[in-house]
């Protein structure tokens, strides 16, 4: 019994040992070096400055409305007698067309009336003035000293003289009442709306109808502070013959098919909106039912909802760069020397949906960063590259990452 546990606890012991060696060995081996894997910079696309000259347009929305838009009234009472073809509701009529008639027989019994009174306060006048005559004759002859008005009649000349002219005046209304019985078009248009009819008896101030013209037609176009200055109009510009507006070129859908129509900006409001904080830029067409009309003969009529560009002033050296290169209001990053980034603020002078115009800040030649830089800063080493090398070198069919992908659709366009 002891014997076997002698053998027992021996093998233990010879175990036990033989693990201690091998741990002892573990323990007195040289350690290897832990070597820190290599971090690749990332990619980073880029584009290249290339200054041009760019102008940079506005797009605005309004509504067309005639220049001129009145309601006529009657100038004098009496029976509508004649009522033109031309004044109906959409009727087209020229300057100086007659729209209707009033009738006119005691207008004109009034002017020969009128006639007959100014006859006789000219032979009245012309009689005293033949009796003022005589009487300064015969004080000449016989009078002594100086002559008092009365015996002169120079009162009863004066109320003779004064007669005369009231008679004509009295004639001349009478002449002017007459003229008032025609109404005729105070300029070129339509009829909006018609509001009598013959046979029907009006009053002074009456209401006849709306007309509008179709001389020029306008387009109120509200812009920002920020969309003149891209024009360089001031708040009060009004065109000049030296100084003409800026190009407008008008859009709408009209019968399923879209019409361009040309334009200027003849003017601003001049005043601020005080709700929205806009200025007013008054588009204008002429003759838009006829030379200004669409290519197809499609009139810009009034209360057209249109969509307006307006041509821009040219920007010299001006840069034009995709809208993932803008880092905030002003920041983008450039791709320096060894390959790292560096961070610079320019001047944006217009921010679209997909790019960004930059005025100052940028040097020809210098790669601008345009691939999202999610947490980079200045400089934070990069792998740059041409995304238009990408485009060249992408085999057909493949897929391109987002970036180069969009990299390569902005050097198509």
């Amino acid at each position: 019994m002891i014997r076997k546990l002698a053998t027992i606890f021996g093998t233990l012991g010879i175990f036990a040992v033989g693990f201690f060696l091998i741990g002892l060995m573990g323990s007195l081996r040289p350690k290897p070096e832990r070597v820190e894997p290599e971090i690749a910079p990332p990619t980073v696309f880029y584009e290249i400055v290339e200054p041009r000259t760019v102008t940079l347009d506005v797009i605005a929305q309004g509504e067309v409305r005639p220049r001129t838009d009145i309601t006529l009234t009657a100038q004098v009472s009496g029976r509508i007698v004649e009522t033109s073809p031309k004044f109906l509701d959409g009727g087209a009529f020229e300057k100086g067309d007659l729209l209707l008639k009033i009738e006119d027989a005691d207008y004109r019994y009034a002017l020969a009336s009128a006639k007959a009174r100014v006859a006789q306060a000219e032979e009245a006048l012309r009689r005293e003035e033949a009796e003022a005559a005589l009487a300064r004759r015969d004080y000449e002859e016989l009078g002594e000293g100086d002559p008092s008005a009365l015996a002169l009649r120079l009162p009863q000349l004066a109320q003779a003289r004064a007669a005369f002219e009231a008679a004509q005046a009295e004639y001349q209304a009478a002449e002017l009442n007459l003229a008032r019985t025609a109404v005729k078009a105070p300029f070129k248009g339509r009829v909006r709306q018609r509001l009598v009819g013959e046979g029907q008896f009006v009053t002074v101030g009456s209401q006849l109808g709306r007309i509008f013209s179709t001389e020029i037609a306008e387009v109120r176009l509200p812009l920002t502070d920020s969309e003149l200055a891209k024009l360089g109009l001031p708040i009060g510009f009004v065109e000049s013959e030296n100084e003409p507006g800026p190009r407008v070129e008008l859009t709408a859908e009209v019968g399923g098919d879209v019409h361009v129509w040309e334009g200027r900006i003849a003017r601003t409001e001049g005043a601020i909106d005080p709700g929205t904080r806009q200025i007013g830029a008054i588009a204008v067409v002429d003759d838009p039912y006829g030379a200004g009309a669409a290519e197809d003969g499609t009139p810009l009529a009034a209360g057209l909802f249109v969509t307006a560009r307006i041509e821009g002033r040219p920007y010299d050296d001006a840069i034009v760069l995709p809208r993932s290169a803008l880092y905030g209001r002003d920041t983008i990053y450039l791709i320096g020397e060894n390959d790292r980034l560096e961070k610079r603020i320019v001047k944006v002078i217009d921010a679209a949906r997909d790019t960004i115009t930059v005025a100052n800040g940028l040097q020809p030649g210098d790669r601008v960063a345009i691939s999202p830089l999610r947490g980079a800063e200045e400089g934070d080493a990069v792998a740059p590259m041409d995304p238009d090398a990408v485009g060249d070198e992408q085999e057909e069919g493949e897929p391109l990452p987002p970036v180069a992908e969009n990299a390569a659709r902005r050097g198509r366009l």
